[in-house]
């Protein structure tokens, strides 16, 4: 299955919607998107991985930089992770609990909430 990155803009957030599989052959994709938005000016990003079926390391690689490079240019990351995980066809947040990086990203349930400047993050 390839990789799919959509677009779109919520006020000062850069939403880029991912769907199906991060691996090492894709997942150089969605990191060419979050330094292109970056470019671009933006330093609020949102990555919705609810169509996300699966990810390897190098995906969860890919998350970690996109962290650190927004971090580093006083810029914010979200993360979209279906509030059921691997019950909505997602194991993303399953992934990232396992490798224990999930408590470093701000995750929310859909994107309403992660463009909400009052909605609270997910707990991990």
């Amino acid at each position: 299955m390839t990789l799919k990155v959509m677009e779109a803009d919520q006020g000062e957030w850069a939403v880029l919607q991912v769907s199906g599989e991060m691996d090492l052959v894709t997942s150089p994709a969605v990191r060419q998107h979050v330094h292109d938005a970056v470019a671009d000016g933006r330093r609020s990003v949102v990555l919705d991985l609810s169509g996300v079926r699966f990810c390897d390391s190098s995906g969860v690689g890919v998350l970690i930089a996109a962290r650190r490079l927004m971090r580093s240019c006083q810029g914010r990351l979200r993360l979209i992770l279906p509030a059921r995980g691997a019950e909505d066809g997602s194991h993303v947040n399953r992934v990232l609990a396992a490798l224990g990086v999930r408590r470093l990203f701000e995750v929310y349930p859909d994107v309403t909430a992660a463009v909400d400047e009052t909605a609270s993050p997910l707990s991990a």
